[in-house]
């Protein structure tokens, strides 16, 4: 069966923000670390560690560790004309490819085996803050580690973004 979870990112990038399920119950939580970084921690409904995102110093890889910082995942950006591409290596399982169209905010996650097991669409207005909709079909990975590989995705085009209207 499938799980459905929304979730946003602040207009800062910095404090809380709750993760609700389909039925609008709080099941967890994200701590935007700061407006300086793009880390992100997932925490449960008690407030305890679940996952941490965040990109080493240097890396334009965003690393998905656990609450003792074991590798859980590294996802990364790759080149696609026309479309977005990431490639997430999870640490026991492979990589999954995470494709959207080019103009699109509509994501599809495909296994090893190219099946699709996880969407993830942005479902904000034009100037609010990311907003998000998960759905998980497979429970290979957790929803809690989709949602840390989403704020990875959009942590890496927010740096792109910057990178961009820097050069400009």
């Amino acid at each position: 069966m499938a799980e459905t979870l929304y979730f946003h990112d602040n207009f800062f990038s910095s404090g809380t923000t709750d993760i609700y399920n389909s039925q609008k119950e709080i099941v967890g939580t994200l701590d935007l670390k700061s407006a300086f970084s793009d880390g992100v921690d997932v925490l449960d409904p008690e407030g305890t560690l679940q996952l941490r995102g965040y990109f080493p110093f240097f890396s334009h890889k965003w690393n998905v560790v656990n609450s003792t910082e074991d590798t859980v995942g590294i996802l990364r950006a790759r080149f696609a004309l026309f479309r977005k591409l990431f490639e997430y290596e999870a640490s026991d399982q492979g990589f999954y490819t995470i494709e959207s169209e080019a103009f699109s905010r509509e994501y599809s996650v495909l296994n090893p085996s190219g099946s699709l097991i996880c969407e993830f669409k942005r479902v904000d207005d034009f100037f609010e803050s990311p907003a998000f909709q998960l759905i998980n079909y497979s429970d290979t990975i957790p929803s809690i580690e989709w949602i840390t590989i989403v704020m990875g995705v959009n942590a890496i085009q927010k740096r792109r973004r910057r990178n961009n209207a820097a050069a400009t």
